[in-house]
Parts: C-alpha cells; structure tokens; sequence
C-alpha cells in the first residue's frame, strides 16, 4: 500500500515517524539516541545509530507516496562518499568546542564577512566551524579528501545519502552554516576560505519541497527542512509577522518576513530562510534561538529534582518564584538571542534555606517564559506587534508553564493540539492534505513589570562567567 505520506522527525533527543494515511495521523514510532559528551560542553550523537533508527521507522511505515526529513539543523557529520561510512561521531548543534577558533576569526575581523553574506554573526552555533574541525580531526578525513572521497554536510546530507543515495540539503539547511550566501542561496568560496571547508565536500543545496532520492522501499523524498522551519509550516504561518516559538530541547522562535532581513542588528535576531519550493521564490523569516529550554528540564531530571517526571511541572501551589525572589537563568550552554554571550552559564539567584524542589522545578520554568518573552519583544520591536504568537513542543504540554508563559508576554497565545508541529510541517510541506491543527488559547493576568527588571538583573549576572 503507497498512499500514505510518511514525516520523519530527526530531532536532538529522539527520532520519530508520524503516517498520515486515510485521512488519519498515526505515529509510527519514536527512538531516542544517546547523548555523548566527551569533555564539557562538547555534544555528540552515534550516526550510525541514529540512522538505524531511521530505517527502522522507515521500514515500520511501509512504502508510501512520498516522504520529508526535517533534520536538526546545524548538527554536522563527516564521511566517506565511496563507503558512506562516517568518520567520527556527529557533533551537535549545542557544542561549544570551537568557540576559540570562532573567537579568533572575529578577533581577526571576519564577523564582517559571514553578516554580508550569510547573515550571521560568528558563533560556535552555526555549522562551518565543526566542519572545519572534523576536517581538522576526524581520522583520516585530510586523506580522504585528497583523494575526492570527503564529504562535509549537516546530519541531513548524511542521512539523505544513505537512506536514498542523494547527498543533499536545502537551501533553509543550508543557511545555517555560515558557508551559504543568503542571497544567491548557493555556497560561497570566500565564506568557505575564511572557515577552512573546502566547498567541494559540501552537499547539493535543493529547495525544500523538492527531489531528494527514493528510499529503498520505493517511496520518494519529496521534502527536507530544518526542524524549526518545518514547526513553522506546520502551524500554518504563512503571513509575515505571524511568529511560532517551539520548545524542545532549546527554544526557537522564527517568525516570516516580507523580504530577506537585514543582518547584524542589536537585537540579536538572524536573517534565515524559511522554506523554498521547487519553482517558487524562496520565503524569508527572522530567528531566535534560547540553547537551553527543554534540556534544561531534563538536567533537572538527571540531578533527582523531577519528582514524578514531567507531571512535576504541573499544579504549583503559592506566588510565583519570581515573586519569591528566586530566579534562574537558563544559560546552561551560554544565552542565544538577543544576548548572544557564550561565556554566560545558568545560576539560580535568591536561594534560601526554604528553597524546595518544587521552587526550584518553577524557576527553571519561569526562566524559560521569562527568556521566550525576551525573543517576542526584539521580534516586535523589528517587525511590529505579532497577530499571532503559536507554541508547540514538549513544555507546551505543560499547563503551568503555558500559563506563565501567557502571563509573561502580556497576552494570549495559541497552544499547539499537538506537541510535533514539525511532523505535521512535513507533511504539509510533501502536500498532504490535513485540516488545519487544532490548538487552544492560553491567557494570564499580565506580571508585574517589577518582576521582568528582577529577571533582567539576574541575566546581567549570569554574563560572561566562563570567559
């Protein structure tokens, strides 16, 4: 049977296949991968592994009439074009191992560059600086490229290439690397200079909805995007202005543009490509990102303080823990948008010896809102206020924290039915022809402007401490 459209969700934490097939959603199945840190602040993922996951799903789900991969973003991988065979582990997007190679090149001017013509400031964040360092360490991947053999791309091109034999991404992908002109949409040879990547390793850069190889069960790839930018296909936004924020393991608020924006602004948000159809201009959004939202929970978990996992962050009792005087931070891998300050780590401000877990398990919360409430104001200030804010991910489960997150922004906001928006922004990226997805409305009395300068104090401190 092929008349079912399969979304593969190739995430941080999990891999997971939803098949809409009859006019019904199913989800196919979920794998979660192992998370390998190998020193501090460095992130890595198993490919082999994960991809095995993939197949799996892919094989559970059966032949369909077409499939999308949204991907991960700026996680890199390295490998043999004549085996396949990766050369080292994936290193993810949350890695911080080349901030002082990314500190040097802006010491050395070159934050210039990559605003001009990626629109994006120098930041371990971004793709190029660990496709240099894979170049750089990776176990034998100078030979290989000697010999024409090296490929260079995010997890996409990887798993793109195995799956169907195709070693592309799309042009959204592709943007966020650094290495991509974001106004020709093709790589750029002084951008890839200035990293050390040489071009020839990169992937094809395709538009989203598109050609992207047959899986061996005969189903064709007809869509890959970013996870964010899928989220935001999902929701349906599609007037500029509108913005989405999920929470998964960061938080990423992408909200559509009119045009390309301007890069290197104050604020903090970067210029990015939403989406590209085949025969269609390519569509603009500005982006933000907090590195750390859901991961921040599930540091709670790994320190014991999660009691009864995630029904633990429901039915808090009393004021607030802002209003207690108790705040943290989520900078546990430095602040994004609109800081951008690496050096930064988390803190918790205002313990005392009344302090519980439960309190604590708050804070963390608030501080998520409280730092998702800073990215909506620096998206308004550029584009005006937003007709309409959507949220999704997995603390969009969470009846407290969109509570507070309402209270927070100072107006409603729309909850996702569904926590996969990205799947179903596959979906309708590969043209399945779902109704549009349910959500509810979340409103809260507004806090306190006293409580916002309270937080404001509280990420002055966390700045800079690991510099």
């Amino acid at each position: 049977m092929s008349n079912g459209i399969l979304a593969l969700d190739q995430g941080t934490t999990s891999s997971r296949a939803y098949l809409w097939r009859d006019g019904a959603l199913r989800l196919v199945g979920q794998h979660q991968h192992r998370q390998i840190r190998p020193a501090p602040g460095w992130v890595e993922h198993d490919a082999e592994e994960i991809l095995g996951h993939l197949q799996a799903l892919v094989e559970a789900a059966g032949r369909c009439a077409a499939a999308g991969l949204a991907n991960q973003g700026e996680t890199v991988i390295a490998w043999d074009a004549a085996t396949g065979r990766p050369l080292h582990h994936a290193i993810v997007w949350q890695d911080e191992r080349t901030a002082p190679r990314i500190a040097a090149m802006r010491a050395g001017g070159l934050e210039a560059l990559t605003l001009a013509r990626a629109g994006l400031p120098l930041d371990p964040y971004f793709a190029a600086g660990r496709m240099r360092w894979l170049l750089d360490h990776a176990e034998g991947a100078r030979d290989l490229h000697r010999q024409g053999r090296l490929r260079l791309g995010t997890s996409d091109a990887f798993f793109l290439a195995r799956l169907t034999g195709v070693a592309a991404t799309d042009i959204a992908t592709a943007s966020r690397t650094s290495l991509m002109d974001i106004r020709t949409g093709a790589w750029d040879a002084e951008l890839c200079a200035a990293f050390g990547v040489p071009m020839e390793c990169l992937p094809a850069i395709r538009p989203s909805a598109g050609h992207f190889g047959t899986l061996a069960n005969g189903t064709p790839v007809t869509a890959s995007l970013v996870d964010q930018q899928a989220a935001l296909y999902g929701h349906g936004c599609h007037r500029p202005g509108e913005l989405k924020i999920t929470f998964g393991t960061g938080a990423f608020a992408l909200g559509l543009t009119e045009a390309l924006p301007e890069a290197g602004q104050p604020d903090g948000l970067l210029p990015t490509l939403a989406w590209q159809v085949a025969g269609e201009a390519p569509r603009y959004a500005l982006d933000g990102g907090i590195l750390t939202a859901g991961a921040a929970v599930e540091w709670l978990g790994t320190l014991g303080l999660l009691e009864g996992g995630h029904a633990g962050l429901d039915h808090f009792e009393g004021p607030h823990a802002i209003e207690r005087g108790l705040a943290f931070v989520p900078a546990l891998a430095g602040l994004g948008c609109p800081h951008w300050d690496r050096a930064a780590r988390g803190c918790f401000l205002g313990l005392g010896l009344e302090t519980d877990k439960a309190l604590l398990r708050r804070a963390v919360l608030e501080g998520i809102a409280f730092r998702a409430a800073e990215l909506v104001r620096a998206f308004e200030a550029r584009l005006g206020p937003a007709p309409r804010i959507a949220i999704d991910g997995g603390l969009s489960r969470s009846g407290g924290f969109t509570r507070f997150l309402a209270a927070v922004l100072g107006r409603p906001i729309e909850v996702a039915g569904s926590a996969d928006m990205t799947a179903l922004g596959m979906l309708r990226l590969c043209r399945a022809d779902l109704p549009p997805p349910a959500s509810r409305t979340v409103d809260a009395p507004p806090l306190p402007p006293a409580l916002h300068e309270r937080f404001a104090r509280a990420v002055e401190l966390s700045r800079g401490w690991a510099a």
